[in-house]
């Protein structure tokens, strides 16, 4: 009798223990899912065309054939995959045109950061090349410590890291080389 309490003994225990290990892993298994948060976008446009405005005059508009909001993140941002055709307009109506194959909003910091095949030109005939550049929406000035290549009615150059207000009136350019034309 007491080999048939041992071996009910032990097969209780072992059954209890089997069930307890298959209750556990199916609970971890939920509070892995709990803990998963997918990254996707909030929300996601084709044939993106936007306008914004300032007291009523359009201060730029974007097209873009992809966007993607990431507004449900902790640092907030919108991706354009295929890249943006901005005309961004001073209020004077001067037109400055950007195209780049990407870029990427932060919204917490109203930096934009364009890359691939960057092209920033004025009405006046000036034209920066680039691979990557950001821009401050709210200083309104753009920099990159990249190689560039500046064409102006003037001359052109090459350098390496430049700022530059978004109307061309002021440049700060680093590493320049080429000719340009001054008032001196």
């Amino acid at each position: 009798m007491t080999v048939v309490k041992k071996y009910y003994i032990k097969l209780g225990i072992t059954v209890f223990a089997g069930a307890l290990f298959l209750g556990c892993e199916s609970n971890f298994k939920e509070i892995q899912k709990i803990n998963f948060s997918e990254f996707v976008p909030s929300s996601d446009a084709d044939m993106v065309n936007l306008k914004y405005t300032d007291s009523g005059r359009i201060t730029s508009i974007l097209i873009s054939s992809k966007m993607l909001d990431y507004s449900n993140v902790s640092f907030p941002f919108t991706e354009f995959p295929k890249g943006i055709d901005v005309t961004l307009f001073d209020k004077k109506g001067k037109k400055t045109f950007i195209k780049s194959n990407y870029a990427i909003s932060y919204k917490g910091t109203a930096v934009i950061d364009l890359q691939g095949k960057v092209r920033i030109s004025t009405e006046n005939g000036q034209l920066l090349e680039t691979e990557q550049l950001y821009f401050d929406q709210r200083n309104e000035w753009f920099f990159t410590e990249r190689r560039f290549k500046l064409t102006d009615p003037k001359g052109v150059s090459n350098g390496q890291g430049i700022d530059f207000s978004k109307d061309f009136k002021v440049i700060n350019s680093q590493k320049i080389t080429g000719e340009l034309e001054t008032a001196e």
